[in-house]
């Protein structure tokens, strides 16, 4: 029998009972009651994982949200199998702040709890040990030291007999793990728990800030026992990290956690060397890139006030902070932060909302903010830091356009293009060659009869999805549903053999550059190139000091410091010019300021060179005569006259079904269900049903219905008066749908 609902009555056969309210990971906008266990020694449950007993014989892992009483006979409440957290492992500011993400993204409880928790915590593992582990010379070892043998475990020896030794240190001597379990097994060593340091150690001194910097360092500083959301927004290359490593040092001193979220795997490595020579204190990661076993621990480890300095990627927002001083967003303008599956929440929202229960000031940076975040500055409601210079002897890098209009193009690249590349070389400098498009073409196209090689899993009649290709052309894969097949060996229209790729990915300009420059290291970064852990921090440190080229994508614009890059060359920025979707000019405009911030951010200058066939397109000339801010000037009152973010506030509710009439069904009864929930016809405009921009996917009809309103609180008002009848309508189980509140993408 299925557990009881706690959303529906029970029958009152019995007198009043205690009965759990648990939150299960299902998309079930519903807590179920249970009864509690044997034997429970009656301390507040609520926040502690459960396993309880679900479906006719299943069991899962939820969370309990409150304790009630209820009458209702025992038999016809089913009792939790087993209370996993003595102590509540949810409690506080993070049980509340997740209370808030489910109202916010009117999600199911239990998904957004489950969500905040690594996967063996969320699978019912126990919270796993966090303690600092080390190695001492045992009395034995002391005695038997001088004695010892030339080797290995005699210079362990001697390093242990001037105190102990922590693992991670340890892990840094060559052959030292052998050696300690060699002196173990001799019992002239021995495994102990360390104290653990709470105190930031020596930090290594940082450069000189200059007066915008140190002015930015004491505006945050000034806000460290209160929430204050802080836009740092500086010009790439003016020093932003060291705001940001000032803040936390300062925030180590008073014994307070510090969590900085960064938008890529990639950015962690860089991120973390520098942070930990500075700071003197151990710095976590945490990102996808980890085990499900070391991902817990940092958790455990933050949520116990072991970690520190915490740096990771969106999912890191979710950690606990008992002891909270600062939250740092690096490039919050990232889309990365926003999670597009699963709970839909944006990370730098949510810290921001953290934050502000938290009490602790929350520090935005980029070099080309959101629009959202501009806006709130305008408006006063997050306090607006510039930095205007790059640090140090750095200058901007000089930026021109290559017309490429009846220019002859190898892989996309023009004779200029290679020309500058070369003089760059020859110079002793390094290039990176932007191309945000990996794989070796965007199509496969026959020659003889016009024919293309499309996805047959995401392709409709009216909307063809090109399979790119990929390995030097001999495989085709589509990147929005993961499809693979070999590229055939003639067209299967015709039969004719003049198959050939159309346009340029990363792989494709890979070859060519290393066909021109057949003495120079060509280093590619992209997705396909750095799938395994560490892959990117590897090809950078491969790529070195020497001239070389690296060809990458936007993996590439987001951070890193390339001290010897002086030429910058993207290619291929015609696509964004003309793109459907509202939010494209600011992508664009982010994406071609980060990149060309890539060149001259050391002593040598940089160059940055655009090839376009649209060299006179307006959003061009307004970013070279004014910058970024001139492009947000002037699409802030655009954005506001079209009715979109950030002047307005929009939902979007897509579903998905094998065929597209259920698909549409399913939406025009979601569209009936708001216009009824609505006391007034201006609060809420419904565009839909609408076919998807992407229509099929993997096999699924797509259509989605839009929903825009002048104020967050008559949206978030009509989707929780409608939501209930969506939910309840027979047409919802025969499709797949999801809502996401402030999307980021109308795909």
């Amino acid at each position: 029998m299925p557990p009881v609902p706690s959303s529906e009555p029970t029958a009152a056969a019995a007198p009043s009972r205690t009965v759990w309210q648990v939150a299960l990971p299902i998309p079930l906008p519903r807590l179920f009651d249970y009864l509690p266990p044997a034997g429970d020694d009656g301390s507040d449950p609520v926040g502690c994982r459960v396993r309880v007993p679900f479906g006719r014989n299943g069991e899962k892992v939820g969370v309990v949200a409150a304790v009630a009483d209820a009458d209702a006979a025992p038999a016809e409440l089913k009792t939790v199998a087993a209370r996993l957290d003595p102590a509540p492992l949810l409690h506080g500011e993070l049980l509340d702040s997740l209370r808030w993400l489910a109202r916010y993204t009117h999600a199911p409880l239990g998904e957004a709890l489950a969500t905040a928790l690594p996967g063996p915590l969320r699978h019912g593992e126990p919270l796993p040990d966090t303690r600092r582990w080390g190695w001492r010379l045992s009395e034995a070892g002391a005695t038997a030291l001088a004695a010892m043998r030339a080797g290995r475990p005699r210079e362990l020896a001697e390093r242990l007999a001037s105190g102990p030794l922590d693992e991670d240190t340890l892990g840094t001597i060559d052959g030292a793990r052998a050696a300690a379990r060699s002196l173990e097994k001799r019992g002239l060593a021995e495994r102990v728990v360390l104290a653990a340091s709470r105190a930031p150690g020596a930090a290594s001194a940082g450069p000189t800030l200059n007066a915008e910097q140190q002015a930015a360092v004491d505006t945050v500083l000034a806000a460290r026992d209160r929430f204050q959301p802080l836009l740092l927004d500086g010009v790439t290359g003016s020093g932003k990290t060291e705001v940001y490593l000032h803040a936390i040092a300062d925030c180590l001193a008073r014994g307070r956690q510090a969590l900085v979220l960064v938008p890529e795997i990639g950015l962690t490595p860089q991120t973390l060397a520098r942070f930990r020579a500075r700071l003197g204190v151990g710095v976590h990661a945490l990102h996808s890139g980890l085990a499900d076993g070391e991902r817990a621990r940092v958790w455990a480890a933050a949520a116990r006030g072991q970690a520190r300095v915490v740096v990771g990627t969106r999912s890191a927002v979710f950690l606990p902070l008992p002891e909270p001083g600062l939250i740092v967003i690096d490039e919050e303008h990232d889309g990365s932060f926003k999670q597009l599956d699963g709970i839909r929440y944006h990370a730098r929202d949510f810290a921001l909302v953290r934050g502000k229960a938290l009490a602790v000031p929350v520090v935005l940076g980029s070099a080309t903010p959101s629009l959202e975040s501009l806006r709130n500055a305008q408006l006063g409601r997050y306090a607006h830091l510039r930095l205007r210079q790059r640090a140090g002897a750095a200058r901007p890098p000089q930026v021109r356009v290559i017309d490429v209009r009846k220019r002859p193009l190898d892989a996309g690249l023009s004779p200029e293009l290679f020309a500058a590349i070369g003089r760059a070389l020859d110079a002793g400098g390094q290039v990176l060659v932007f191309k945000n498009r990996r794989g070796y073409a965007p199509v496969l196209l026959c020659h003889d009869c016009g024919w293309s090689a499309q996805c047959p899993r995401c392709s409709t009649e009216l909307h063809g999805t090109p399979m790119t290709v990929h390995a030097g052309g001999r495989r085709l894969q589509c990147h929005h549903c993961g499809a693979r097949q070999r590229v055939p060996d003639a067209c299967p229209d015709c039969g004719g053999l003049s198959l050939q790729p159309q346009g340029a990915g990363t792989e494709r300009i890979e070859d060519a550059l290393k066909a021109r420059f057949p003495d120079t290291r060509v280093v590619r970064i992209d997705r396909g190139s750095t799938q395994r852990r560490d892959a990117m921090e590897r090809l950078l440190a491969e790529f070195g000091d020497a001239p070389g080229i690296l060809v990458g994508t936007q993996m590439l614009a987001k951070g890193h410091d390339l001290a010897g890059l002086t030429l910058v060359a993207v290619v291929g920025i015609d696509e964004g010019l003309f793109s459907a979707d509202f939010r494209a000019p600011e992508k664009l405009a982010q994406l071609l300021i980060q990149v060309a911030g890539r060149a001259g951010r050391a002593q040598r200058p940089g160059e940055v060179l655009l090839q376009t066939h649209h060299p006179d397109h307006p959003l061009l000339a307004t970013l070279l005569g004014g910058g970024y801010h001139a492009f947000a000037e002037a699409e802030l009152p655009l954005r506001e006259a079209a009715g979109f973010p950030p002047s307005t506030h929009m939902a979007m509710l897509r579903a998905e079904a094998r065929q597209v009439e259920i698909a549409e069904g399913f939406l025009r009864i979601a569209r009936d269900a708001l216009r009824d929930a609505c006391d007034d016809d201006t609060a809420l405009e419904i565009s839909g049903p609408l076919p998807a921009p992407m229509p099929r996917r993997a096999g699924y009809q797509r259509a989605q219905l839009l929903l825009t309103a002048p104020d967050r609180r008559r949206l978030h008002a009509a989707l929780d008066a409608a939501l209930p009848t969506i939910h309840a309508a027979p047409e919802s189980r025969k499709v797949r749908w999801s809502l996401d509140v402030d999307p980021i993408d109308l795909y």
